[in-house]
């Protein structure tokens, strides 16, 4: 599925393997599905029962002056009681086929979020949000009308033409052997439709998730938006992709239009012509009985509605094929979050850190990390500046596993960092984001992230360790206090308070900072290096300052300059160097002339 491009159709053997694929899905269903089979067909003999029924009433039963009550009533009983069980029949089945298909679509979207979470970061640089979202949402949905509607109609239709033939041969072998010849022309009207159908439905499934990644960035980004005044430019964007959309649901409008229920219904009309011609002929030689000619005619009918049936459900069909690639296109992607090999006990004890000789590229060409060696001891602070693309969250990217890297080597306590848990190094290393991320929930669940069994205490202790503890406490309902989607309703402020103390809770060995304190007031600033002096005992702590007045008492201070150290040492050896350090540090505190002087 991964050789699948977003501009290309399915080939027959393509939607096989997508078919098979999504079939393969049923596999713990098979009790289920063998009792809804086995309701279908039951329904299925009641379809077939009625026509000979009233064919035998006719025939054997209705003559002039000459009826006989009993067996006419016996045969009235029958045919209501099958009709009435077919109702029932039917409604059990219906449900059942729900069930199921409600429960793989459960289980296949299950799957495709847990492959969402475990994508490298890489997958997400390329691939738009709503994109991700569409697969997650409006693909799973087509494929649950498959399971719903499609699978079923098929069977049952296919139940169906074996007794209406079974019971045509049974009439007239002649006659059923003419009928035989339609089938080819049938085939190939749905041959032609699955052909251009897929283009078509495939072509809109894109469209929808270009819709749905275009809506998703402009909520995302809707202050920008109004503040620049970009409304008309999306507006006309969105217009232009929803355009595309509508052009490719409209030809295949035309197509359902042409090849669905009108092709069939001139078969049908052709097909019924033939019958009626065959049995016109044949009452010159010999009389015709009646119910024969009911039961056939009635037949024929039976024999092309699941035909018009099937057909019809070949556009839902042709909709859960394509989705079903979409999804299974996100399913086989290999751009994996770095793998670990897992060595059995491995712990991080007191969280030494030693990079030696790494380089790393974003795209495999351009190196944005070139040859970094650095050591960071258990209880140091190890600061990062340098200007913007120098590389200082890249080395944290690499340090917290977001991407893998082949060249160099990084270690904690001496052992490869690609030998430790995934748990492990999640459980012992805290990351404090620039712009941190509250979950829709509680103030209390934001810092024990739904860790039910975290006690109220220390969440509380570790509120008050960050002084985020008196701020929560004017809240309305204070720790139980609603926080909504991304925690809009807090101050930039408020969030990094919550943020710290959701670090703190975790009580990790290595602190990793990506400029914690830049959306804080200069007041909680001072409050927040009083706390973070406290978090940074006895932990391992790397940080990424721009503001230099933050990082001033750290124990080293690398300065990164594209992509290499190039300066490293305290704050004072630092300025006594007079090299970049200090140029940055002249200008933050607004010394310009001393900078000019620096600079010449």
């Amino acid at each position: 599925m991964g050789g699948i491009k977003l501009d290309q159709n399915l080939t027959d053997k393509e939607q096989r393997k997508v078919l098979y694929r999504l079939l393969s899905y049923t596999k713990p269903h098979k009790k289920a599905i063998g009792v809804g089979f086995l309701l279908l067909f039951l329904t299925t003999l009641g379809d077939i029962a009625g026509p000979y029924l009233v064919k035998i009433f006719i025939d054997d039963y209705l003559l002039p002056n000459n009826i006989e009550f009993r067996p006419i009533l016996a045969l009235g009983i029958i045919y209501m009681a099958i009709q009435v069980a077919k109702a029932f029949l039917l409604y059990f089945q219906l449900v059942k086929f729900q069930e199921i298909a409600l429960k793989i679509i459960q289980q296949l979207r299950i799957d495709v979020f847990s492959k969402v979470q475990a994508l490298g970061m890489r997958y997400f640089d390329k691939t738009p949000a709503g994109s991700i979202v569409s697969r997650v949402t409006n693909d799973t949905e087509a494929i649950k009308d498959m399971f719903v509607t499609v699978i079923a109609t098929f069977i049952q239709s296919g139940f169906l033409l074996f007794g209406i033939f079974t019971a045509m041969f049974m009439l007239d072998v002649k006659l059923a052997l003419f009928c035989t010849l339609l089938l080819p022309i049938i085939v190939a009207v749905i041959a032609t439709y699955r052909k251009y159908s897929s283009r078509y439905y495939l072509a809109m499934r894109e469209r929808l998730s270009q819709l749905n990644a275009k809506l998703s960035e402009s909520l995302q980004g809707m202050p920008i938006i109004q503040v620049f005044r970009q409304e008309k430019r999306l507006r006309k964007e969105f217009g232009e992709i929803n355009e595309h959309h509508y052009q490719a649901g409209m030809k295949n409008l035309k197509l359902d239009g042409l090849l669905l229920r009108p092709a069939i219904d001139m078969i049908y009309i052709f097909a019924l012509i033939l019958v009626l011609s065959y049995f016109g002929i044949a009452s010159m030689e010999v009389s015709v009985e009646i119910g024969v000619l009911y039961a056939f005619v009635n037949y024929l009918d039976r024999f092309f509605e699941p035909v018009n049936q099937m057909m019809m459900r070949l556009s839902l069909y042709q909709q859960a094929i394509v989705a079903g690639s979409r999804v299974f296109r996100l399913l086989d992607e290999e751009e994996l979050a770095p793998g670990q090999k897992n060595a059995e006990g491995l712990k991080v004890q007191d969280g030494k850190i030693e990079i030696k000789n790494v380089s790393f590229s974003y795209d495999g060409e351009t190196d944005v990390l070139k040859n970094i060696s650095f050591t960071a001891n258990p209880g140091e602070t190890v600061a990062l500046v340098g200007h913007t693309g120098s590389g200082k969250s890249s080395i944290i990217n690499l340090l917290m596993r977001f991407y893998e890297f082949d060249r160099g080597e990084i270690l904690i306590d001496g052992e490869s960092l690609k030998n430790f848990t995934k748990d492990e190094l999640r459980r012992k290393m805290g990351l404090v984001l620039q712009d941190p991320f509250l979950f829709y929930g509680t103030v209390a669940d934001n810092i024990r992230l739904h860790d039910k069994k975290m006690p109220e205490e220390k969440i509380i202790d570790a509120a008050r360790f960050v002084q985020a503890h008196t701020f929560i406490e004017k809240l309305e309902d204070k720790y139980e206090h609603k926080v909504v989607e991304r925690g809009a309703a807090f101050s930039s402020g408020q969030r990094q308070l919550i943020a710290f103390a959701r670090t703190i809770a975790a009580d990790p060995k290595i602190l990793v900072l990506d400029e914690a304190t830049a959306n804080i007031d200069t007041e909680t600033e001072e409050a927040i290096q009083t706390a973070l002096n406290k978090m940074r005992e006895g932990r391992t702590t790397i940080a990424i300052a721009h503001r230099l007045s933050t990082i001033q008492d750290a124990d080293q201070i690398l300065v990164l300059h594209k992509g290499e150290i190039v300066e490293r040492g305290t704050h004072q050896e630092l300025l006594a160097l007079r090299g970049l350090y200090h140029k940055m540090y002249l200008l933050q505190n607004g010394l310009v002339e001393r900078y000019q002087d620096a600079v010449n």
